[in-house]
């Protein structure tokens, strides 16, 4: 089938504005909108830049706006979009540096924030860090997370107030925090317990729809706020 790609486009070196370009492209209903990205910048103009890596919705490195939704392109097929017309735009409330690519850097400063690694000073045991299956299951829809920020750039109060945390990184935050076998419980509450923390939440669910993973980031924030209470 033909299909009309339309792309907001942003070439700092010739303008600060953008604007839209529309391109025709033959593809079948089971590709993904990643391969007719990687078809027009093969076929028709070289200069579109794009972030991918994997292709297999693992490294989240290709999350964009497609057809008005925060999307995995590798994981967004032709079919599943209604009309002949495929709208890929910039993910919104960030800084575009060219075409699809914004710049993330403010992401990974709120994500070192929460501190994302294991704390623990026992001495290392020979194998690893066991914990129970119960223990486990506590926080294994948290470690689904792949860091593609969809939930993030979809999230209304990060467009309105750029010092929130975030639903990524505070997901990340309750990763850790109710990990059996970490010992940094109270530094992380601390850094989440205000009002650029898990407070600025205000539920509006955009995070869960946007998910490509399909985790329910609103619970997991509901979660740490009984937690900064219960402290």
């Amino acid at each position: 089938m033909q299909y009309s790609v339309v792309i907001l486009r942003l070439i700092p070196e010739k303008s600060q504005s953008p604007y839209y370009e529309e391109f025709t492209v033959e593809a079948a209903p089971h590709e993904r909108v990643l391969d007719v990205l990687l078809k027009i910048k093969a076929e028709q103009d070289s200069t579109l830049a794009l972030r991918k890596s994997c292709g297999h919705g693992v490294c989240g490195s290709d999350a964009m706006l497609i057809n008005g939704e925060n999307r995995l392109a590798c994981s967004t097929l032709v079919r599943d979009l209604k009309g002949g017309t495929i709208r890929v735009e910039p993910l919104p409330g960030s800084r575009v540096a060219r075409d699809l690519i914004v710049d993330t850097d403010t992401f990974w400063q709120k994500y070192e924030e929460i501190m994302p690694y294991l704390v623990n000073s026992d001495p290392p045991p020979d194998r690893e860090r066991l914990q129970s299956p119960s223990e486990h299951e506590q926080i294994e829809e948290s470690t689904r997370c792949i860091l593609c920020g969809a939930c993030t750039h979809a999230c209304p109060t990060s467009w309105a107030n750029p010092d929130y945390l975030g639903p990524a990184a505070l997901l990340k935050a309750y990763r850790f925090i109710f990990d059996s076998r970490d010992q940094a419980v109270n530094e992380r509450l601390e850094r989440v317990n205000r009002d650029t923390g898990v407070w600025e939440c205000y539920t509006a669910y955009n995070c869960v729809e946007a998910c490509p993973k399909e985790i329910d980031v609103t619970w997991h924030i509901t979660r740490l706020k009984k937690a900064a209470l219960g402290r």
